[in-house]
């Protein structure tokens, strides 16, 4: 099995700093990769059978795609901002270019697709938001691409959670098909902290045990879950973001809570 954390490297020529692929990650559905561009840097992408969704983290640019162009995209300086990110939609096959207008910080989010759809962009009004959990399990959300709007196989969305708290807990998993109890889905979960030298730790396992990994995070790793369940908490003093790409066979997010800690919520 391939290590669960993925470390971001110095761009390449594309300004690519960090990829997850579903050859590199042993899975059959999620890609995932981060892009860094200075002012006037350009990052171009074509992927036949894969469905896109493009989040700007950071930074404003113009998109195009097909022959659809955005512009002006963006606009926050840092994901902690209490602001929607820019983010487009691009079907399977279509070709597509990100111009940073300023230093940008781009996802790109990929599944499996065939090419079904319009290229459209995300409308910021339509990311609803929500505040999950409560005391220091509180975590504020933002869904950028959920099952309530069309795509074929991606779910996208963000999370604060503040220094302190606890995040995707109780420990939940969703990695087994049973009807309106459980989705099978892979994950990835991107990783910022504020103040960028802080961390988290992330902890992946299974009910049998055949895995679990306890992962301290730093700012910017990737995290992959290909089952199990993987719960986040972020030390007092630093802030926690993370982007979440998920996809499997069927497009429906059902999780299941780990037994063991379900009374957390069962109490109240």
């Amino acid at each position: 099995m391939p290590q669960l954390r993925v470390r971001p490297h110095a761009p390449d020529a594309t300004g690519t700093v960090l990829e997850v692929t579903p050859a590199s990650a042993g899975w059959e559905h999620v890609g995932f990769r981060v892009v860094r561009l200075q002012a006037g840097g350009r990052h171009a992408g074509h992927f036949a059978g894969r469905e896109t969704c493009l989040v700007l983290v950071a930074g404003t640019a113009d998109i195009k795609a097909g022959d659809e162009a955005f512009e002006d995209l963006g606009g926050r300086a840092t994901p902690f901002e209490d602001k929607a990110p820019g983010a487009v939609y691009v079907p399977a096959g279509v070709a597509f270019e990100v111009v940073a207008k300023t230093e940008v910080e781009l996802a790109v989010c990929t599944a499996p697709g065939t090419g079904a759809g319009q290229v459209r962009l995300i409308d910021p009004a339509s990311m609803s938001r929500e505040v999950r959990g409560s005391d220091t399990n509180t975590r504020y959300v933002r869904n950028i691409l959920p099952e309530t709007e069309a795509a074929e196989g991606l779910l996208v969305v963000e999370v604060i959670t503040p220094g302190g708290h606890w995040s995707s807990y109780p420990p939940h998993k969703h990695d087994t098909a049973m009807p309106e109890q459980e989705s099978a889905l892979e994950e990835t979960y991107y990783h910022r902290l504020q103040p960028p030298q802080g961390f988290a730790f992330q902890r992946v396992y299974t009910d049998d045990r055949s895995l679990d990994e306890t992962i301290a995070v730093e700012d910017g790793d990737v995290v992959m879950v290909p089952r199990g369940y993987h719960p986040v908490g972020a030390p007092h003093g630093y802030d926690l973001y993370y982007l979440n790409v998920m996809a499997g066979p069927s497009r429906h997010w059902v999780f299941r809570n780990d037994p063991a800690h379900d009374w957390i919520v069962r109490k109240r």
